[in-house]
């Protein structure tokens, strides 16, 4: 064979050291030679002793033989047969094309004419001749087989010392680098380097061992796996014949009974045999049990369809007469509260004689007296909402328990006008609009707007209000806090006193409203604690019912829904919402500012806590949590609509007082007497259009540049007040001094 250019030579001495494919197993570098020879006569002794006294490709034929003998003695001795024809040698030559000298063998063919009738027709061949062909067809199959492992074998050998030759030479290179290196340093590092190639060379191979011992164990395992799974198929198999068997017994016995169906049969309990003449008597019994039953069934259900008839319309009528007990109560309390209101007029009236006085009260006193429980056991009316809230406020004042009876009576006639046409369709639709859709997956839209604006439902007001919140901080409550404040504590217990959560001082809603505002002060050190927060943490409390979330919703109102500096110390941005309401009454309900500047009444002195705490105690519960269901979700622009629809509610009411302390005590109280919550809605977001964010950002920047300038200007005349204040207090103890030393002269 031909050997490949560039292998052998200064040439491929000098030529980098090629890639090794894969590592040599059992391969020494050192001796490449040796290994070569020891390769080439271990594939020689794999032979057997006769093939190496052969050549490779030589192969054993029987001696010649002459077909027309061998069949002669066969047939017919009068039948003439043909000469015999030279026999030509077959000589087998080597893979590369040539014979070998002396190893060439020669086999006989057969004549023409024999070929001829062998392929003509076998049946008229001679055994001879049949045997003699698969004895030679017999041997050419062995010599072909024999040539392709002597090939294969070749093949290897020539492979083995491709890599032997691979191997020389990158030993041959590595000394040559190593000879050539020009000092003792570099030849070092060259043995360090081979070193290190070494060492990597073992690390990969341990991590392949221990790869090969992972596979080996998964092996194991997936082989366990495997023969339990075998178990388990030669149980399923045997279950399965076992059913089988059975099906086939059972195939057995209803064929048999079909055949003879006058045999008896035996119960699998070995109970008494019953004869297929008494099956067929019991078949028949049941069927005539099944029509009786049918048509007892029948009968029953006319019966259950007249009852339901029945019930559906009493219940029809028992709701239709509900409905109207409720309407004549809601108008009976409306007649009550005008005749209260009435009552009151003529109480405050100076007209009316000293009699006429006395009849007026106990009236009063007699009206007063009856229980608004016993109206009607229908429908009994709560002190106290879901939250906790008294519904019915009480007066210190002993002449405010008229207005609390007359404001209770239109609570109750709103209630019971309102319920059945306000809040069910609002529940109807908020559970439309929820309905399918994910905890965290609201997302700002008209729709929510609108229904915002409206109310949410006790049922999902938890779940809007802390998907507003955790808009605004999705972050973790840190629950261990350690701070203490007087004032919180001072605090807690003037919280929601009206409310039955926060009534007794060992409440845990208390402790949970003290953990808040510490966590708050914590959290925000610029602010602390400003009197007003423990109101909106309680009122997120009570609704969110989470420590964390009341948290956080609290956090939300003060740090991004409020304005900045609204619970400072300076509490300026305060003040400046209250000059921005004032304009905006001044341009809405200009004749109702008149009226307050007319009697000197300013209206900061009570809107001030309406805007700090976002009227918490001084509205029912129902209409509060209204107002936040917006508030949370628009911000402050809200509080600005309510102040407003609240004055424009009570207008005329307001106009008819003209005394200024009477002023002052009527805005104390007058937003508690508003039962009609949607009336106030329509006003705050409807009677009070247009109101652009745009125009509410521009008021407050106006007004804080005028409030900053009148600080500074104060700030300016307290200074000078201190040091005029210093001057005369040093003037006059220098006239002291000298009337002293006069004195000593």
């Amino acid at each position: 064979m031909k050997t490949p250019p560039g292998l052998l030579g200064e040439e491929a001495a000098n030529l980098p050291a090629p890639q090794q494919r894969a590592p040599l197993s059992n391969f020494s570098l050192k001796h490449p030679l040796i290994e070569i020879q020891n390769s080439v006569h271990s594939l020689f002794y794999k032979r057997s002793s006769q093939e190496l006294s052969r050549s490779v490709f030589h192969l054993e034929v029987p001696p010649p033989w002459t077909p027309y003998q061998t069949a002669q003695d066969r047939i017919d001795p009068r039948t003439p047969v043909d000469p015999p024809t030279p026999t030509t040698p077959l000589l087998l030559a080597d893979p590369a094309g040539e014979r070998s000298p002396g190893e060439g063998r020669s086999f006989t063919c057969p004549s023409p004419r024999i070929r001829r009738k062998t392929r003509g027709s076998s049946a008229t061949m001679p055994a001879a001749l049949r045997e003699a062909a698969s004895d030679k067809t017999t041997c050419l199959q062995q010599e072909k087989h024999m040539l392709a492992e002597e090939v294969k074998a070749q093949k290897e050998l020539v492979w083995l010392l491709h890599k032997a030759l691979e191997a020389a030479q990158l030993e041959k290179r590595t000394c040559t680098e190593f000879l050539a290196a020009e000092c003792e340093q570099e030849r070092l590092e060259l043995l360090r380097h081979r070193e290190r190639q070494a060492a990597d060379l073992q690390g990969r191979l341990e991590e392949l061992k221990v790869e090969a011992e992972g596979l080996r164990a998964s092996l194991a395992q997936r082989d366990t796996h495997v023969a339990e799974l075998k178990e388990n198929v030669t149980l399923m198999m045997a279950k399965n014949n076992s059913k089988q068997e059975v099906i086939l017994k059972l195939s057995e016995q209803v064929a048999a009974c079909m055949t003879d169906p006058r045999r008896t049969m035996s119960t699998t309990n070995g109970l008494e045999a019953l004869t297929f003449h008494q099956l067929q008597e019991d078949t028949e019994n049941l069927k005539d049990d099944i029509e009786a039953y049918k048509i007892q069934n029948k009968f029953l259900n006319s019966e259950i369809y007249q009852l339901t008839k029945l019930w559906r319309n009493s219940s029809e009528q028992e709701k239709s007469l509900m409905v109207k007990c409720a309407y004549l109560e809601a108008r009976n309390c409306q007649i009550e509260s005008r005749y209260l209101g009435v009552l009151r007029k003529l109480q405050e009236s100076k007209a009316l004689e000293p009699g006429q006085r006395e009849a007026v009260r106990n009236l009063i006193e007699d009206a007063l007296k009856g229980d608004l429980n016993d109206v009607l056991k229908l429908n009994p009316v709560r002190e106290h909402d879901e939250y906790g809230f008294k519904i019915i406020p009480d007066y210190e004042v002993e002449d405010m328990k008229l207005l609390a009876k007359i404001q209770a009576l239109e609570i109750r006639s709103h209630n019971l006008l309102r319920q059945e046409a306000g809040v069910k369709p609002l529940l109807d639709r908020w559970a439309q609009y929820l309905g399918g859709r994910p905890a965290d997956d609201l997302c700002p839209s008209p729709e929510l707007k609108f229904l915002l604006r409206c109310g949410v439902p006790r049922e999902y007001r938890p779940r809007v209000w802390r998907w507003v919140v955790r808009s605004f901080h999705p972050s973790i409550y840190m629950k261990s806090i350690h701070y203490s404040s007087r004032q919180i504590q001072l605090d807690l217990h003037r919280t929601l006193t009206t409310n039955q959560r926060f009534s007794s001082p060992s409440s845990p809603t208390l402790q949970q409203l003290q953990r808040i505002l510490l966590a708050f002060s914590w959290q925000n050190p610029t602010i602390g604690y400003c009197q007003g927060l423990n109101r909106l943490a309680a009122i997120a409390l009570l609704v969110l019912e989470s420590e964390e979330d009341a948290f956080w919703c609290l956090v939300a109102v003060v740090e991004t829904i409020m304005p900045q500096d609204y619970y400072t110390k300076t509490l300026i941005a305060s003040q400046v919402d209250q000059r921005v309401l004032k304009d905006f009454m001044a341009e809405k309900m200009p004749r109702l500012t008149a009226h307050f500047e007319e009697h000197s009444v300013d209206v900061s002195l009570i809107t001030f806590s309406w805007f700090l705490v976002v009227f918490v105690e001084s509205l029912p519960s129902d209409i509060l949590l209204r107002v936040w269901d917006a508030f949370l979700y628009e911000g402050t622009k809200v509080i600005f609509r309510y102040a407003l629809a609240l004055f424009k509610y009570k207008e005329e009411d307001i106009l008819n007082i003209h005394d200024n302390v009477e002023i002052y005590q009527y805005l104390r109280f007058f937003t508690k007497t508003i039962s009609d919550g949607r009336k106030l809605t329509n006003i705050a977001f409807s009677d009070m259009n247009p109101f652009p964010m745009k125009l509410l950002k521009n008021r407050r920047v106006l007004h804080l540049e005028r409030l900053q300038g009148e600080l500074r200007e104060l700030e300016a005349q307290q200074r000078e007040f201190v040091t005029e204040s210093a001057e005369r207090k040093d003037k006059d103890l220098d006239t002291i001094l000298v009337s002293e030393d006069d004195e000593d002269l």
